[in-house]
């Protein structure tokens, strides 16, 4: 590979080019990193853009978006964002196809690859992303109660406590939130009534509902509500997209883990691409947990 450390209108990027020259142009993939957002970078996902780029003959961009705390939500989807737009403006200057152009990430790297599809659902003046790769996406902050949340609730690596707290630091807020967060005090009753039709254990195939226990009801408290707004936007939550956008996105590939807390928060996105007749291959891992890409 030949390897190139750019900037892409003042977003670090690093491309990996295949040495070997093709007959035809390349097909692209934009590479957005997990680490919760905080953690992380080009770095450290080096050797999983080099092995992407290897074995699918393809040109990669990895993009070192900023980081919290020290620079606060959203800055993190602008950069992914930001950097997309300009590769697929300039995917020429590559080699690239900019009709073969894929958009992935793991972990809020699988969310930021959701946020920027859905921003670009509706741009008619660059090309439009052939599919998006979600690897053990966090997509929504509604609902912690789960069947993935309550059976890897104590998996080593993402538990789900550790997931609000990482959430909460994310967005600078208090973490003593937490619970009231897991309890799902942040949730308006309007609210749940308007996303039960997308966020809904009823929604989760039976087989991966053993032995879940439906929680009791939790009254909203406003001043959480208040404090936690940033939560349901579609940056944090892409689960929350209207259909007018969600029926506009790429074919998805989605890869969930069995003993990962995110399990249903990629079995509930991928129902909701296949309901606006959005073709979706979903890829499960039964042995698989929260970072397994990187091992």
């Amino acid at each position: 590979l030949f390897i190139k450390d750019l900037h892409f209108d003042g977003v670090p990027v690093r491309i990996y080019l295949p040495r070997l020259p093709s007959a035809s142009k390349w097909r692209g993939v934009i590479f957005f990193h997990g680490g919760c957002g905080m953690y992380g970078g080009i770095r450290s996902h080096e050797r999983v853009c080099r092995y992407i780029a290897r074995e699918s003959d393809s040109v990669v961009m990895s993009v070192g978006y900023r980081l919290s705390p020290e620079c606060k939500y959203p800055a993190q989807n602008l950069d992914c964002l930001t950097a997309a737009v300009h590769f697929l403006k300039t995917a020429e200057n590559y080699g690239v196809d900019p009709d073969r152009i894929i958009v992935c990430g793991d972990s809020v790297g699988g969310t930021f690859t959701a946020n920027v599809c859905q921003e670009l659902a509706n741009r008619t003046d660059i090309p439009k992303i052939r599919a998006q790769v979600m690897i053990y996406p966090f997509l929504q902050a509604l609902n912690f109660n789960l069947p993935s949340h309550q059976k890897n609730a104590f998996t080593a690596l993402l538990s789900l406590e550790r997931t609000v707290r990482y959430m909460l630091k994310y967005l600078n807020k208090d973490c003593s939130l937490k619970e009231a967060l897991l309890a799902g005090s942040h949730v308006p009753e309007s609210v749940n009534l308007k996303y039960r039709k997308w966020i809904n254990p009823d929604l989760i195939p039976e087989k991966f509902k053993q032995d879940y226990e439906p929680p009791l009801p939790t009254p909203c408290v406003p001043q959480i509500h208040e404090e936690t707004k940033e939560l349901f936007e579609t940056r944090i939550s892409p689960l929350l997209a209207e259909d007018a956008v969600i029926c506009r996105l790429p074919e998805a590939c989605i890869i969930t883990c069995e003993h990962d807390v995110l399990r249903d928060d990629g079995l509930l996105y991928k129902k909701r691409l296949e309901d606006n007749n959005v073709k979706v291959t979903w890829y499960h891992i039964e042995e698989g947990f929260h970072g397994t890409i990187g091992f």
